[in-house]
């Protein structure tokens, strides 16, 4: 009704149907447009505020046109001027940031299936519910937790020295004595798939593959590989697997992350000591071949794990809900503050500014438990199967905290006229509306993406996120407040607009 007033008062050159608007709000101007119609097809007037409009015959063709472009519009409910006020509050809002130094201070390293996972599961209760969400509530599921223990790595010769080493996530352990075995370093992972099935029988393998500094993840994507491939190392004959950390960092801090399974153990080594083997193992031929003792300790408890969500309700529970938010497990050689205590700060801090608006739509914060090691987002599924159809959009913020740069929608949601105005309304915080449907909207809301639900994605500037990432250099000193306000600021903006609108987002068939 709103943009029909509005065409409407173009199209007759007249403020009164403005002005009114302004003074008796839309009701008075839904009073006021069936009487309109009834009259102007006879020639007459109508009285309104005092005044008579009569029609004039380009007025009558206008007024036509503005009931047709109104009708397509489905009377977008959307106001661009709440989200851009609600984008320059958050500019000035500490929340995030008071909801990050919390997590990160109290609670500390999370890893799914530890006793900080139980303490984040009550932390998160008791935020959400502090910030004044609904239906705040923690959904348990089984867990088969990978949990470490006591981890080292030296060289043994030709020159002692000790290597800044990491287990990765999945792994199983040394014997209880550890491993020592001569060391074969691939500069590649391809290298690695290259060599001959006996290459590495007896040995240790290093994989010595740099990861490239991209503003996206296609970096990391490209990197990645290589901290799965204890397998193909095994095939090999190999009695170990170690590989260079997939980071852009040349600090010693070896970056964690989770591996497939194989029948050997497999462990990060910090950026220079993996370019150190490289380095001596170049050198064999007249320092002596390099040798190394590898210990890793680690279990697997069946246990359980939790994901905490709340709610801000929306207007119309016939509106469907909007599912963000980020995971609260981490690694745990650092505070994990900018994976993912950046991401739950962010969404939950953007929800509660949205709340003032009273959105139509209900959004939906939620904390996933298990991310790093995997499950949290199939069981949400397996949680939420019997409502996927009134969740109309999801998204989640797991790329730090640093500047977002461009929002991704669902194929064709650009177009419609009460999602339009949110890229003029982002363009102060230098986020470009990208004209490429969002296929990936997080790990935690892959498994309802492929049951159907349409996703966005605030996209973040990685350029600096992989040289703490997993790392014990991840905690809140690397997050930058003013750059994790503009993640606040954008996501307050696309909720507020998102949650108003009456687009009916495209579903998923995958």
């Amino acid at each position: 009704m709103a943009v029909l007033v509005h065409l409407l008062s173009r199209a007759l050159s007249t403020r009164s149907l403005r002005n009114a608007v302004d003074r008796h709000g839309i009701g008075a101007a839904q009073t006021f447009v069936p009487a309109f119609f009834s009259r102007m097809t006879t020639g007459g007037g109508v009285r309104f505020f005092g005044r008579t409009i009569k029609l004039r015959k380009r007025g009558l063709s206008a007024a036509y046109a503005a009931l047709a472009l109104a009708a397509s519009v489905s009377c977008a409910r959307a106001d661009p001027a709440t989200a851009a006020h609600l984008r320059d509050q958050a500019l000035g809002d500490d929340t995030a940031w008071n909801i990050l130094e919390s997590l990160t201070t109290e609670i500390g390293p999370r890893p799914a299936g530890s006793p900080a996972a139980a303490r984040a599961r009550d932390w998160g209760v008791a935020k959400l519910t502090a910030l004044g969400f609904s239906d705040v509530h923690a959904e348990p599921f089984a867990k088969a937790a990978w949990l470490r223990g006591a981890e080292s790595a030296e060289i043994t010769g030709p020159f002692a020295q000790k290597l800044a080493v990491i287990g990765l996530g999945g792994s199983i352990p040394t014997p209880a004595g550890g491993i020592t075995a001569p060391v074969v370093v691939f500069a590649s992972l391809a290298a690695l798939l290259a060599a001959p099935a006996d290459c590495c029988t007896g040995r240790i393998v290093l994989v010595n593959q740099p990861m490239t500094r991209t503003q996206d993840i296609t970096g990391y994507a490209s990197a990645v590989a290589a901290r799965y491939a204890a397998p193909e190392a095994a095939r090999r004959g190999a009695v170990a697997y170690l590989v260079r950390s997939i980071s852009t960092a040349t600090n010693r801090s070896p970056h964690a992350g989770a591996t497939r399974p194989s029948r050997i153990p497999a462990a990060a080594l910090g950026v220079p000591d993996a370019e150190l083997l490289e380095h001596m193992a170049a050198h064999a031929s007249s320092r002596g071949p390099v040798t190394v003792h590898l210990s890793l300790a680690s279990h697997v408890e069946n246990t359980t794990a939790w994901t905490v969500s709340g709610e801000i309700p929306g207007s119309d529970p016939k509106a469907g809900v909007i599912v963000i938010g980020g995971h609260v497990d981490s690694w745990d050689p650092g505070t994990g503050a900018i994976d993912d205590g950046a991401g739950v700060a962010i969404t939950m801090a953007a929800a509660k500014l949205v709340a003032a608006a009273h959105p139509r739509r209900t959004i939906r914060v939620v904390l996933w438990g298990s991310e790093e090691t995997n499950g949290s987002g199939d069981a949400y599924l397996a949680a939420h199967r019997s409502e996927l159809d009134s969740i109309v959009l999801a998204g989640e913020s797991d790329l730090g905290a640093d500047n977002i740069f461009q929002l991704q929608l669902p194929a064709g949601a650009w177009a419609a006229p009460d999602i339009k105005p949110l890229e003029a309304i982002l363009a102060p915080l230098k986020i470009m509306a990208s004209p490429v449907p969002a296929e990936d909207g997080g790990s935690d809301i892959e498994a309802i993406h492929g049951a159907g639900v349409p996703v966005l994605a605030l996209n973040q500037d990685a350029s600096r996120y992989f040289d703490y990432h997993h790392s014990a250099d991840d905690t809140l000193a690397i997050v930058d407040p003013l750059q994790l306000k503009q993640n606040v600021a954008a996501w307050a903006a696309a909720l507020d607009i998102l949650a108003d609108s009456d687009y009916a987002f495209s579903r998923v068939n995958k």
